[in-house]
């Protein structure tokens, strides 16, 4: 089968992992209505394109958080790599510097990040959680700034994690050969064993810290002078306390529906959310990004940047590093040409008239 496109990856990931591997990346909260939206919304938004433009020549490259990028799509974090190929995040970092893009890498990552940023030359954010452990937490940021990671991405819409009943049925669980290697120093490696729910979610109500709230941030920050991009905004006000919280980046996420079920999908967020920010913080966007021509119209809506999240883990799947590179290829080809037929050479030509 020629893989063409991010769901030919799809398919072909399903056919090479184990149903409990694949149903954790795949899956979202209860009836998985906001996984399903977050790409759907993306449909309902036509473009107003234009003609008659000299495109060709074409610029996809950007700059985010002082970052040069060959294009607006950078990966987002996601946890357990390894469960998709033995070389998990350390191939992901690998295919984010020959694609010229930043990767997040997850706190629940199969690798430590050690490992990880000395394998590439790429830009790696750290995404945090915030652990009761306030100990731990903070060793895991003073971790990150001395392994190389140039900026922080705290994840705030998780105190708990949204009930994704597939795990539950699978009973979700890592393999006896996999652990969060970030957290073996503090004895949180190895996920508990449920009987009745999944380990992740087993993990988070015991270890993550529910109390998390924006006086924190100046907590954070005292740890920390990373830069700070904070995941998991919907809300145009929480944008707001954020904007006026001076952080480096805001990053409209509902978690790719995984969490609240029902929630927004962030592509009908962001536009008053690019508007609150106005310009005072990066704004980037993840959530149901499979074609070049979401990408554009996310850009056209406010975001500085994408993120995509599940669509290089079927690349990992199938093909490792080779695979990522592949499916990072395509969204650029597919952003490429949907530029060109939209009559834009550069990002900055991307703008809210291409919106129909």
């Amino acid at each position: 089968m020629d893989l063409i496109n991010v769901y030919d990856f799809e398919a072909a990931a399903r056919e090479a992992m184990s149903q409990m591997a694949y149903d954790y990346y795949a899956s979202g909260a209860n009836d998985e209505i906001t996984l399903g939206a977050n790409h759907a919304a993306y449909d309902d938004i036509g473009l107003r394109y234009r003609v008659l433009v000299d495109v060709s020549e074409r610029d996809l490259s950007t700059s985010v958080l002082g970052h040069d990028v060959s294009m607006p799509i950078l990966i987002a974090p996601t946890a357990f790599h390894r469960l998709a190929h033995p070389d998990g995040e350390v191939a992901m970092a690998r295919a984010a510097e020959k694609a010229g893009t930043i990767m997040m890498l997850s706190t629940l990552s199969t690798t430590a990040m050690e490992a990880v940023a000395e394998a590439t030359q790429a830009p790696v954010w750290f995404q945090l959680y915030v652990y009761k452990d306030r100990g731990a937490t903070e060793a895991l940021l003073q971790r990150a700034k001395a392994a190389g990671c140039s900026a922080i991405v705290l994840t705030v819409d998780a105190p708990l994690l949204g009930k994704r009943e597939r795990d539950v049925r699978n009973r979700f669980q890592l393999p006896p050969d996999l652990s969060v290697k970030n957290l073996l120093a503090h004895a949180m490696a190895d996920l508990p064993d449920h009987p009745e729910d999944s380990s992740l979610a087993a993990h988070a109500a015991s270890m993550f810290d529910t109390t998390l709230n924006w006086n924190d941030i100046e907590w954070l920050r005292g740890v920390s002078d990373l830069p700070l991009v904070i995941k998991g905004i919907v809300h145009p006000d929480d944008a707001r306390i954020a904007a006026d919280l001076e952080v480096d980046g805001v990053f409209v996420s509902n978690h790719g529906g995984r969490q609240l079920d029902t929630a927004l999908p962030t592509i009908e967020a962001l536009p008053e959310i690019a508007d609150i920010v106005d310009g005072r913080a990066t704004v980037l966007l993840d959530g149901g990004i499979r074609r070049g021509t979401d990408v554009v119209k996310a850009i056209a809506l406010g975001a500085d940047a994408v993120a995509v999240g599940r669509a290089p883990l079927w690349g990992l799947a199938v093909d490792g590093e080779a695979g990522v590179d592949a499916v990072l290829g395509i969204l650029r080809e597919e952003l490429d040409l949907a530029m060109a037929l939209c009559g834009c050479t550069s990002i900055a030509e991307i703008t809210a008239d291409l919106i129909g």
